[in-house]
């Protein structure tokens, strides 16, 4: 065990010896040339190994996939037909295998002319005996944080008129989301 040393009466008195002894372990050293400012480090900036990899998994991945299946599973996808409209003959709207016969583009117009528009529009397609109709809304991307208008007021409309059995989003490269297949009750 080690004896506690008192310091009361100051500090200890060094020898000459111990003073030697320090100079002599000092005498082959240089003094560091004191700096005010340490030298600029640049900061490191962490590095994503694998962010060009993924960007370029991501884009072949997009480019591989079937664009219509894709959209299938959008939540924009307008959907509707009357109980006598099989599962059969949606699948085939939804295809695009019935043949447009005629089209109305809504593009551009307010609320109201749309809405006087797409009347008319089914009204003489019905009373021309034609069964397959497309009317590109839009996709709204233009009306802001209220969404898309247009599309919003077309579906509320088709599914009131009885001439209306069936709609669904168009397919891709008829305007996906921003159009819809109509199929119509045949004239009597």
């Amino acid at each position: 065990m080690s004896k506690k040393k008192d310091y009361r009466d100051g500090p200890p008195k060094i020898t000459r010896d111990e003073i030697d002894l320090f100079r002599n372990t000092l005498d082959n050293t240089k003094p560091i040339k004191s700096q005010k400012n340490p030298p600029f480090r640049k900061k490191l900036t962490a590095k994503a190994y694998f962010t060009k990899k993924d960007n370029q998994n991501v884009l072949t991945e997009s480019l591989n996939v079937d664009i219509d299946l894709q959209e299938e599973n959008n939540s924009d996808i307008l959907r509707f037909h009357r109980s006598n409209i099989t599962p059969k003959i949606m699948k085939k709207l939804s295809r695009g295998t019935f043949s447009v016969q005629s089209e109305l583009d809504l593009h551009g117009m307010t609320s109201n002319e749309a809405s006087l528009a797409l009347k008319s529009f089914i009204s003489e397609s019905v009373q021309d005996g034609l069964t397959c109709v497309r009317v590109i809304h839009g996709k709204g991307l233009g009306s802001g944080p209220r969404g898309p208008v247009i599309k919003q007021q077309v579906n509320r409309l088709l599914r009131r008129w009885e001439q209306v059995l069936a709609f669904i989003s168009a397919r891709q490269v008829d305007g996906g989301t921003g159009a819809v297949y109509v199929l119509l009750k045949k004239s009597q």
